[in-house]
């Protein structure tokens, strides 16, 4: 028998529904998170003052943990930004402008070139990247805009997004709250990930191509795309083009040093860390020349506060998650019931014993968690919660903890991520100059059909 369930246990219960609850009536948990930690603290020591010192200590925990997450995606979006206003991304992403000579090659070769950019970029930088160049060639060719925006969603906020091989992100906060390894959650959500995709993109493919024929969408419009850029000429086209050359091939280096070295998270991190640095500092050098020292500290500064902005929601929220798992002691000390493991394992132990829990009743909850965390458009802040959700039903069935936190993790960013969300829809809507809710609805019946049938095939990966 697990241990006694004591009333810490029960308002994490209760906490975890009011969190659902809050995603699902689409409001903002920051306050609400903050709340809970605080009542729980104040419950496990009795203290008020040591309650209010938890909240703050519970955001230091969160911070530390998220940090290099933070600072990966930060420089990423500071080189993103300097790609795009030196011009290399023109040049890195044209060649592949020649592949596009029908509606289907567009839509095929926009949405996986973003896939593989989103792998490294990240989808909101990758979209920039790319809207400037294929967008006009796409709609030359006879395919709406809409269909543009949709493959740039579904390959990069959805495909990419969700398994985030590269940078890793997602998995470290889900691996973190289920307190599994993040290398775990990478290899479980392999087969999800192409699984999802594969039907996604099909679907959407074909309903796009049935209105296209049908004449609902109408004839494409790049009047207002085609402008030039009014940037300044920073580099020669000479150098442009061996930069163009020079990046990739120092991260396909990076991805043969992680599969020869079998680097995976934190040191993976840090390698595409360093060498987007690097990349970035050499760029400086060659386009600013002598002022590329103060251009240094304004592009970081860019990149950390994007950085933060985006994951601002995300820290107190994490906070309250951890507090659930292993950073209950290290955020307010030994107050948890002696035998203790966690209040999610503990959870996890005695719902083992109430009730019958199997796989498929698991992959549902996981599934329906995660696409409810993502209805605050963000995709990240609620993965936590799937994380911890995971392990609670995986200790009651005894097994199948990565699955199920790679499944909440795909439904999370799927649904938050920029594919079903209109406000989290604006980066890929505003370059393609269409309507993001209207976007949103193209999206919605092949995203749903496509995490029906993920979580079929999870229920038999379990």
């Amino acid at each position: 028998m697990g241990i006694e369930l004591t009333v810490l246990h029960w308002l994490y219960v209760f906490f975890l529904l009011s969190i659902i609850g809050c995603f699902l009536f689409r409001k903002d948990t920051t306050l609400v998170s903050i709340v809970m930690i605080f009542i729980l603290a104040l419950v496990a020591t009795g203290s008020v003052s040591l309650a209010v010192a938890g909240i703050f200590n519970s955001f230091i925990y969160a911070i530390t943990e998220l940090l290099p997450t933070i600072l990966i995606i930060s420089v990423i979006v500071s080189m993103s930004n300097l790609l795009i206003r030196t011009g290399i991304n023109d040049v890195m992403i044209s060649p592949f402008a020649g592949l596009i000579r029908t509606p289907t090659l567009a839509y095929w070769v926009t949405g996986l070139l973003m896939m593989v950019i989103s792998l490294f970029f990240w989808p909101s930088p990758a979209v920039a990247l790319m809207g400037a160049v294929l967008l006009p060639v796409a709609l030359r060719v006879g395919l709406p805009a809409i269909g543009v925006a949709m493959a740039m969603n579904l390959f990069g906020h959805g495909i990419a997004l969700s398994g985030d091989f590269v940078i890793q992100g997602a998995p470290k906060l889900t691996a973190d709250a289920a307190g599994i390894p993040v290398a775990d959650v990478v290899a479980a959500s392999v087969p999800l990930v192409i699984v999802m995709g594969i039907v996604t993109t099909l679907t959407a493919f074909f309903f796009l191509r049935r209105d296209m024929k049908n004449g609902t969408l109408g004839p494409p419009s790049y009047t207002d795309i085609t402008n030039e850029s009014q940037l300044p000429v920073l580099l020669s086209t000479a150098w442009k083009r061996i930069l163009a050359i020079f990046i990739p091939v120092l991260y396909a280096l990076d991805i043969y040093l992680m599969v020869h070295f079998n680097l995976q998270g934190g040191d993976a991190t840090a390698l595409i860390g360093g060498t987007t640095i690097a990349i970035m500092l050499i760029i400086m050098l060659l386009a600013y020349k002598g002022a590329a020292l103060e251009k240094t500290t304004s592009y970081l500064i860019e990149g950390l506060q994007f950085g933060f902005k985006i994951f601002g929601p995300v820290i107190p929220i994490a906070a309250l998650f951890y507090l659930g798992d292993s950073g209950f002691p290290k955020i307010i000390g030994e107050y948890l019931p002696k035998g203790s493991n966690g209040i999610i394992n503990d959870l996890g132990v005695a719902l083992s014993h109430a009730m019958p829990i199997n796989e498929n009743v698991a992959a549902v909850t996981l599934t329906t968690i995660g696409a409810i965390t993502g209805l605050d458009g963000s995709g990240f802040s609620g993965i936590s919660l799937v994380g911890s959700i995971a392990n609670l039903f995986a200790t009651a069935i005894g097994h199948g903890v990565a699955t199920l936190t790679a499944l909440g993790q795909v439904a999370a960013i799927w649904v938050g991520g920029g594919t079903l969300i209109p406000w989290a829809l604006i980066p890929a809507a505003a370059i393609c100059k269409v309507d993001p809710f209207d976007l949103a609805r193209r999206n919605f019946l092949p995203v749903m059909i496509g995490l029906l049938v993920t979580t079929v095939v999870a229920m038999f990966l379990i």
